[in-house]
């Protein structure tokens, strides 16, 4: 239920993004890491804030997100500035051609289908194209994970235009429903995809 400057595939996840260097004293340290436990209620603090205010619906509860960071931490991503976390998107594996309730709770290990749970944005950094930037990296790194052929997520009508931009593809609507919030079914093909660049309008 999820809301570019590119570095090369093999640089770690870890490692500080191009121009921090040099520049700590008028730039803030950007780094891009895969989340941990330790980051959870970071993570629920952040993504309460984003959707609660939208929807009434967060997609992971505070043990949800624990869950997930547990069973697959590598399957996350944070933007950490200034060792504050300021965007993330929280990840988990999935065997099935479309998602289904379970989906919402399970990992399936031996999936070949990386199910985006959220993609959330601290408000203090929106509107900067944080989120196109993250969902780009996340992609990237993705290609990178032999066993993962293709990510998938649901997202409200308004996000579609998002997650086109990102490259997603509209499957049709989604079984799954929260409430009366109803959902879209997205599709990015990881393997077998020449993965466009990025528009510079975000």
């Amino acid at each position: 239920m999820s809301v570019m400057n590119a570095v090369p595939l093999t640089r770690p996840l870890h490692m500080p993004s191009p121009g921090s260097r040099g520049r700590r004293h008028t730039l803030p340290a950007s780094e891009f890491r895969s989340l941990s436990p330790e980051d959870a209620i970071s993570v629920f603090e952040i993504e309460r804030e984003a959707f609660i205010s939208v929807s009434g619906e967060c997609p992971l509860h505070l043990d949800e997100v624990r869950h997930f960071l547990t069973l697959c931490p590598e399957l996350s991503l944070g933007w950490f500035e200034g060792g504050r976390l300021v965007a993330f998107i929280i990840g988990s594996l999935w065997d099935q051609e479309r998602l289904t309730e379970d989906a919402l709770t399970l990992h399936k290990p031996h999936g070949m289908t990386v199910h985006i749970h959220v993609l959330a944005v601290h408000r203090t950094f929106r509107q900067q194209g944080k989120g196109s930037i993250l969902m780009w990296r996340y992609l990237q790194y993705l290609r990178c994970l032999p066993y993962v052929r293709r990510a998938v997520l649901m997202c409200e009508d308004f996000l579609v235009p998002f997650y086109r931009n990102s490259g997603f593809k509209v499957q049709g609507p989604s079984e799954i429903s929260v409430g009366p919030l109803t959902f879209i079914e997205m599709m990015f093909p990881v393997r077998g995809h020449a993965y466009m660049r990025r528009n510079s309008g975000y």
